[in-house]
């Protein structure tokens, strides 16, 4: 050391200082402070492809919210204002609009009643749409709650294993058709036709999920510490599936729209004009020459509907995957 600071000429005091300890400022993290929400929307939005979709998702909902109401569409009156007219039938849109004059209204042609296809379609859509996510927000509720106290408690798992296997075995189908001819075909029938045992699903899921990591030692250590089954549920073990329920709530929604376009299509549906049930009044024009666009349209729209959904839906479950974040 001596001839160190012979060598540099520095005297032991600058050579050596004392460093003052602090416990506290030892404990801090110099790491950035990560947020799961803000890195989800940052891998999501990374893709560019999703901000497309994620454009033309918010293009359809404007049309099926804000459309109608811009025109005061009128279910009641809408679709008879040219009922009187014979020459406004089943027109394809190059007629519709030499007939009526160019507007947006008549881009679709028009219904056999002459009412214009495209406010009937941007109203069937905002049925269609509550309707879908009116019963995703209930069974997904219900489903991952109990199904996370189900895959948890060995107890519950005996109770709900038999209800499973009674209520899980009935169709869906015909459960909604006993609805439907029991209670009047209105939307909130089908709501409670469509909830009233399809949260059953999502609960199995989430249970088998539950089950997987119950066993991990964080949730042994909080079961021994006394926190009861519910609290551990929902904070140890829900947050742990977030990718998963994201994944699943974004799917359930463009899967109802699909169901409620195939109820109305057999006959299953509700009385109002939602997508479904436009597609079943215009399926005979189908096989009409000239007359397609009445069914092609709202099927072309239930589509495009459906596959932007579950784009978005599955692009944002995989960026809700915290292994995407790095």
């Amino acid at each position: 050391m001596e001839d160190f600071s012979k060598k540099y000429k520095l005297s032991d005091e600058e050579l050596f200082a004392p460093l003052n300890h602090d416990e506290l400022a030892s404990e801090k993290i110099t790491a950035p402070r990560y947020s799961y929400w803000k890195s989800v929307f940052r891998v999501f939005f990374r893709n560019r492809v999703n901000i497309v979709v994620l454009t033309l998702l918010a293009i359809l909902i404007a049309f099926a919210f804000i459309y109608p109401v811009i025109i005061h569409y009128d279910p009641a009156v809408n679709p008879y204002l040219n009922l009187t007219d014979m020459g406004a039938q089943h027109l394809n849109p190059k007629k519709a609009i030499e007939h009526f004059g160019f507007n947006i209204k008549w881009i679709f042609g028009t219904s056999g009643q002459g009412a214009s296809t495209f406010d009937s379609i941007w109203h069937g859509s905002r049925l269609s749409i509550m309707l879908a996510v009116i019963c995703a927000a209930i069974n997904m509720s219900i489903g991952i709650i109990l199904g996370a106290i189900w895959g948890f408690s060995r107890k519950v798992d005996i109770v709900m294993n038999e209800v499973y296997n009674v209520l899980g075995n009935i169709p869906m189908t015909l459960l909604i058709s006993v609805m439907v001819l029991v209670f009047s075909p209105s939307f909130w029938t089908l709501v409670f036709a469509m909830t009233v045992i399809g949260w059953l699903g999502m609960a199995y899921y989430i249970r088998t999920r539950v089950i997987i990591i119950r066993d991990h030692e964080y949730n042994l250590a909080s079961r021994c510490l006394g926190t009861n089954i519910f609290k551990i549920a929902l904070k140890n073990i829900l947050p742990f599936m977030t990718s998963v329920i994201v994944l699943e709530i974004a799917s359930a929604i463009p899967g109802y729209i699909s169901y409620e376009v195939f109820l109305s299509y057999i006959g299953l549906g509700i009385n109002e004009a939602t997508l479904g049930r436009l597609i079943q009044e215009a399926q005979n024009a189908m096989s009409t020459p000239g007359w397609g666009w009445e069914f092609w349209s709202p099927v072309a729209v239930a589509s495009v509907i459906t596959v932007v959904l579950y784009v978005v839906g599955q692009n944002l479950g995989d960026a809700s995957d915290p292994r995407t974040h790095m």
